[in-house]
């Protein structure tokens, strides 16, 4: 067996801390995922991958899909203490030989971002992959015109790898370049001290 494969394998599980719980994605978590991403209309971004209501079932079929190829894990993100459906995220892009994952598909309805609610499911994230799963490399890649997104993963630590040209398609049909950035496990325990005091610190 390689040594740098993963400690156990990713599986479907409940992460919960900070105000937030990932409840692995389910087809009954539909309905919430449509009001949340009408809380501000976000399949209107063409720089996102958030699904448009009517299109909403086949994005969790296809998560979930992924989840049985095992190369994807999905979960919802609610809030802890209503249970309220805040948005969506996952592992993708599993690669156990190398005990590598990425981070994406992360949308929050409006009103939840800029809150805490963001690092809060990044620090669960991590922690799990990192501490539990025994992560090597933790990846994310967004679009080159997200900046805000660049912005985000950037304050988390990771470390920008580069730009592949001419990589993916968007929802409009255009193809974008995509920005990739990687945390390894030894820059773990740096980016946690930072994202705990960020959960810690008032905010205005």
């Amino acid at each position: 067996m390689s040594t740098h494969a993963f400690t156990i394998l990713p599986a479907p599980t409940t992460l919960e801390g900070h105000g937030v719980r990932l409840i692995p994605l389910a087809p009954a978590h539909v309905p919430g995922l449509q009001a949340a991403a009408a809380d501000g209309n976000l399949w209107t971004l063409r720089i996102t991958s958030v699904p448009e209501p009517e299109h909403t079932e086949a994005y969790v079929a296809a998560a979930l899909q992924g989840q049985a190829d095992g190369h994807m894990l999905p979960f919802v993100v609610t809030d802890a203490a209503s249970g309220a459906i805040l948005g969506t995220t996952r592992y993708h892009d599993i690669v156990p030989a190398l005990a590598r994952l990425e981070i994406g598909y992360t949308w929050y309805g409006r009103s939840r971002q800029r809150t805490h609610v963001n690092t809060a499911c990044k620090l669960l994230l991590l922690e799990h992959a990192f501490q539990t799963l025994g992560a090597a490399v933790v990846g994310w890649r967004t679009d080159n015109y997200n900046t805000a997104s660049q912005r985000a993963i950037e304050r988390l630590g990771a470390h920008r790898d580069g730009v592949i040209r001419h990589h993916a398609l968007r929802r409009d049909g255009t193809v974008r370049d995509t920005v990739m950035y990687s945390l390894l496990a030894g820059e773990w325990p740096e980016v946690r001290a930072h994202l705990q005091y960020q959960l810690q610190r008032p905010r205005n």
